[in-house]
């Protein structure tokens, strides 16, 4: 299991569980909503182009991947 946290800018809600969690992989979404943070359980590491994808069209900016 790899463990890894991402910073996102402007999460005002959850809805990023939903569109992280739906990559090919992810077990488990963990959001922290007043730091900014989304840490990603996934079976392997995960491609950050595809998790800046699903941050995006959630409709909030992946700053560090």
């Amino acid at each position: 299991m790899v463990n890894t946290t991402y910073q996102v800018q402007g999460m005002t809600c959850g809805h990023c569980v939903s569109a992280v969690g739906a990559i090919a992989g992810v077990r488990e979404v963990r959001v922290d909503l007043a730091g900014g943070l989304v840490t990603v359980s996934s079976d392997q590491p995960l491609d950050p182009a595809v998790v800046r994808a699903a941050v995006d069209e959630a409709g909030y900016d992946l700053v560090e991947a």
